[in-house]
C-alpha cells in the first residue's frame, strides 16, 4: 500500500500508527495474501475479544441499574457483525482493503470483510498504541450507537421506567398483583394487574408472568400520561 493511501487511511481512522505495517496487513484479507499468516486474521480474532471488552466494560460502569440479562442484550446488538459492518462502512475505507480481485464489490465486502478488517484495525491500534487508544478509538465510533441502544433497552423496559416514575413522582414503587391464571402447566396464560398508592390500574394478560407485567406496566404508563397508547412488542 502506498504511504500516501495510508496516510488518508489514517486520517480517516483518525489515529496515526507508529507501526504502520501493522495497518497494512489489518486491511489484508486472506482472499489476496500469499499465505493466511501474512493476512489480518489473527488480528481479527484478537480484536474481536478486545472490542468486546471495551463495550463490557462500558457498558457495566455506564448502566449500574442494568441486570446481566439487560447487559448481554445491548451488548450482543453492539459487537454484531450487522452493527461492525455498519460501523466499517461509515468509516469507507472499504477502498483501502487488500482483496481478491473482484471482491470490492461483493456483498460479502459491504458485511462480514468489512466486519472483520474493523476487528483487525482495532487489535492493531491496540498492538500500535495500546488499550487506551484502542477504547478511545472504538468508543468515538461506538458512543451514539451505546446510547441509541440504551435509550431503545430503557424503553422496551416498561418494568423499570415505570418504577423510576413512581419513585421520583410518589416516592413509592408499583405492587404487582397476580389476579389469574388460566390453562394447563404447559400453557398458562397469566392476568397481572398493578396498584400504586392504593390506586388500581388496567390489568393485562401474557404467556408468562413477565410477559404480564411488562404489558401492564405499559398500560399503566399510558394511563399516566408517560408513554402513548401503541401495543408493546411480544417478549
Amino acid at each position: 500500500m502506498k504511504e500516501s493511501n495510508l496516510g488518508q487511511l489514517e486520517e480517516l481512522l483518525g489515529y496515526q500508527f507508529k507501526d504502520q505495517s501493522l495497518l497494512v496487513k489489518a486491511m489484508t484479507h486472506s482472499s489476496l495474501a500469499d499465505n493466511r499468516s501474512d493476512s489480518n486474521e489473527r488480528l481479527e480474532f484478537f480484536g474481536d475479544a478486545i472490542l468486546d471488552l471495551v463495550i463490557c466494560e462500558t457498558l457495566f460502569e455506564r448502566f449500574p441499574q442494568y441486570q446481566e440479562g439487560d447487559l448481554t442484550k445491548i451488548k450482543s446488538m453492539l459487537v454484531s457483525r450487522k452493527t461492525c459492518s455498519r460501523v466499517a462502512m461509515g468509516l469507507d475505507f472499504s477502498r483501502f482493503a487488500k482483496v481478491g480481485k473482484g471482491m470490492e464489490k461483493t456483498r460479502a465486502m459491504a458485511g462480514s470483510i468489512s466486519a472483520g478488517i474493523f476487528e483487525a484495525i482495532v487489535a492493531a491500534i491496540y498492538l500500535d498504541g495500546g488499550q487506551a487508544a484502542a477504547r478511545e478509538f472504538i468508543l468515538r465510533l461506538f458512543n451514539p450507537l451505546i446510547n441509541k441502544a440504551n435509550s431503545r433497552q430503557h424503553h422496551e423496559n416498561f418494568k423499570s421506567l415505570l418504577q423510576q416514575h413512581c419513585q421520583r413522582r410518589y416516592s413509592t414503587t408499583p405492587d404487582y398483583l397476580l389476579l389469574d391464571e388460566k390453562g394447563p402447566d404447559h400453557n398458562k396464560c397469566f392476568e397481572i394487574g398493578i396498584v400504586i398508592e392504593h390506586r388500581h390500574f388496567p390489568t393485562a394478560w401474557g404467556v408468562t408472568k413477565k410477559d404480564a407485567e411488562q404489558k401492564a406496566a405499559f398500560m399503566t404508563l399510558v394511563e399516566l400520561g408517560v408513554l402513548e397508547p401503541e401495543e408493546p412488542a411480544e417478549e
